[in-house]
């Protein structure tokens, strides 16, 4: 609990006794020294919500729910109604306190992702071990992580093996096991043996970096609706002080009540009117989709992905690390007649260990001894890598010239080819393998009324085969990065909405352009950066929970909207025929805005693994 909670809650209990001990002295006519105590307990008691009232209305410019309550608690005091001015303030600061309380608890999970990051390592240098803060790490320096340590960096380990915790990475609890040369994250826990990693990646860059700044960037960023409801609640306020004003005149005026009775029922108006429950219906039931969210490696960049969700007509799977385990394997290479295996190997190596995708990190595994090269390459999205090199142009990755080494090759393969100046004189054939349970979750998509797509920039063949093991239907193969954009755009022309699902570079511009785009956890940064959702478990599965998650905050919020208007319209006609008293208005409006955020939080507890 904050210490700015812990004075507003104090400040509710002075205020409370205050009531207490002016109700026991209450005489008539009343003391000076009762006077004293109510206007202490009304001072004492809206102070936080008289400072939030102001500083929200220098921020915005307009009036909100704060202004009419303390302006119902003043007209009070000014009628002499010294117990219910005093109570409507007790009440609305104690109504405060448990929305800040509930907000929290919808924001807990979000919280504690911000608090990932570490901040010190322990840098190895000619063996001298030496604590450092992240900022003075450098990209190649060795680092230290002993059992029970954080990992303080990405990187690989290049000593020692060890089981690692990567729940705050991935949401599974289950220990993965490492040995030399395997990835390891910043966040994960070593539990196992001390090891040493090279840092790969500028600590400020690291993995749990960016899912630190997409969960800022999720609690920062407002949906429509929020941006429409805070209109509103602008706009709804002056409505709510001319009803009351009108109130106080209008009825003495026809004789239908006195001016004392008029100004009562209008000071009633600002306090039942008020949209506090309307105001509250909607963003903690989005910060505890959130937070449930992420607690499952669910990553949300803001509530309009979920209510956004319901529109989806269309999901856009890529093959190669989405549909597939993103782990291949090298099943044979072909060479053209005549050709250095060892320097061909050496290029092919020396390039792809420059490159994050998964068939270029399987070439690099699979070629584990031969000669590093010193050169530098350079990466054209759908085409693969390119360098200059003794005087030769070579093109490692997609080719459609005129090629040198023509195969018969098996539908379910992935080819990657070494072009040396326009020849093409080595073919990589690699194999990946289905990731479980696609199959159901694709039957589970159309069961939802959704059509699956797979596209992607590999041969025929090996994009049919695997989509006939996958469930899907519709496919587009030997697509460049534009491609997916157009197909995307028609699909959104001919059947609405669209998810697009992929985890390259390659597929950043697909995923900025969908409707929805969603990062596999292994995606690249520049995909993080543009992705609306990212799936820390690789699990496509992650996409029917969200879905059946923003089917319930969408009703949940729905439900609040219609309880928070039933109520404001019941109290404002039974102050019409006098059936509501001051006091009573206010406990039954701070009660609305309560249950509202309870049943908000409700959505903290949605079970998404019995989606």
């Amino acid at each position: 609990m904050s210490t700015s909670l812990k004075f507003k809650i104090l400040r509710v209990v002075i205020s409370l006794i205050l009531i207490v001990f002016a109700s026991l002295t209450t005489t008539e006519p009343i003391s000076s020294f009762t006077l004293l105590l109510w206007l202490s307990a009304f001072a004492i008691g809206g102070y936080d919500k008289a400072m939030e009232g102001w500083k929200n209305t220098l921020k915005d410019k307009s009036l909100n729910v704060e202004f009419l309550m303390i302006l119902a608690a003043v007209a009070a005091f000014i009628t002499q109604d010294f117990a219910e001015g005093s109570i409507l303030i007790f009440i609305f600061a104690t109504s405060g306190i448990l929305e800040e309380i509930a907000r929290s608890k919808s924001e807990k999970a979000l919280k504690a992702l911000l608090e990932l990051t570490p901040q010190k390592a322990i840098k190895v240098q000619n063996g001298i071990e030496k604590e450092v803060n992240i900022s003075e790490l450098s990209i190649h320096d060795i680092v230290m992580v002993k059992v029970g340590q954080q990992v303080p960096v990405d990187g690989i380990i290049v000593e020692g093996s060890s089981s690692f915790n990567e729940s705050v990475i991935t949401g599974e609890y289950l220990p993965v096991l490492k040995h030399e040369h395997d990835s390891v994250y910043a966040g994960s826990i070593n539990e196992e043996a001390t090891i040493l990693i090279q840092v790969l990646v500028d600590p400020t860059q690291s993995v749990v970096n960016k899912i630190v700044e997409f969960v800022k960037e999720a609690q920062e960023k407002k949906t429509k609706s929020e941006t429409f409801i805070d209109r509103f609640e602008s706009v709804y306020v002056y409505v709510v002080l001319a009803i009351s004003a009108s109130f106080m005149v209008l009825p003495p005026l026809f004789g239908w009540l006195s001016w004392s009775d008029a100004f009562y029922r209008g000071v009633i108006v600002l306090v039942v009117g008020s949209p506090c429950a309307v105001v509250a219906s909607i963003t903690p039931a989005i910060l505890s989709s959130l937070s449930n969210a992420a607690s499952k490696g669910i990553l949300i960049k803001g509530g309009e992905s979920l209510e956004n969700l319901h529109r989806i007509k269309v999901i856009m799977f890529d093959k190669t690390g989405t549909i597939t385990q993103g782990k291949p394997r090298v099943d044979h290479v072909v060479y053209s007649d005549g050709v250095d295996k060892h320097w061909i190997n050496s290029l092919l190596v020396s390039m792809e260990q420059q490159s994050s995708h998964p068939l270029a990190k399987a070439i690099v595994n699979h070629f584990k001894d031969v000669e590093k090269l010193d050169l530098s390459t350079r990466e054209e999205a759908g085409y693969g890598l390119i360098t200059n090199y003794e005087n030769h142009t070579i093109h490692v990755g997609r080719y459609e010239g005129k090629d040198a080494c023509q195969l018969n090759l098996d539908d379910d393969v992935s080819v990657v080819n070494v072009v040396v100046d326009e020849h093409c004189v080595a073919r990589v054939i690699l194999k990946d393998q289905l990731r479980e349970g696609v199959p159901q979750t694709m039957a589970s998509i159309k069961k939802l009324g959704i059509t699956p797509v797979l596209v992607s920039g590999d041969r025929e063949g090996s994009v049919v085969a695997m989509a006939k093991l996958a469930n899907i239907d519709r496919m587009h193969f030997e697509c460049l990065p534009q491609d997916k954009v157009k197909i995307i755009e028609s699909y959104q022309s001919s059947l609405g909405a669209v998810m697009m699902v992929g985890d390259g570079i390659n597929d950043a511009p697909s995923l900025a352009i969908a409707t929805i785009g969603v990062a596999m956890g292994s995606a690249t940064d520049v995909s993080l950066e543009t992705a609306d959702v990212v799936l820390t478990q690789n699990s496509l599965e992650a996409l029917i929970k969200l879905k059946h998650l923003a089917k319930n905050m969408n009703t949940i919020i729905r439900q609040n909207l219609a309880f928070s208007i039933l109520v404001i319209v019941s109290l404002m006609i039974s102050n019409v025929f006098g059936l509501v008293e001051l006091p009573q208005g206010v406990l039954a409006h701070e009660l609305s805005t309560i249950i509202v955020i309870l049943n908000s939080l409700r959505l903290l507890k949605v079970n998404l693994a019995s989606s």
